[in-house]
């Protein structure tokens, strides 16, 4: 439950800053070079950051549950 209101405060900080903050900025990446407004830009690197920070929890509970599935599976058959 935490959490959840953790990140719900996240995304309230995240959109009033955003709006307050409209303005056009330009990105530049490498040979890339665009325009856009500053809001889109942080919204686009919050939400990459938490795909990313769910990808890689995600990947540990993956692991963790086909390490436990697989003693299970042994302890049946020993049964």
């Amino acid at each position: 439950m935490v959490a959840i209101i953790f990140v719900l405060v996240i995304i309230a900080l995240v959109a009033v800053f955003s709006v307050q903050n409209a303005a056009p900025v330009t990105i530049s990446f490498f040979f890339w070079k665009f325009e856009a407004s500053l809001a889109i830009v942080v919204f686009l690197s919050v939400l990459s950051g938490i795909i990313i920070t769910v990808v890689i929890i995600s990947s540990g509970y993956i692991k963790r549950y086909i390490k436990t599935r697989g003693k299970k599976t042994d302890n049946l058959k020993l049964l």
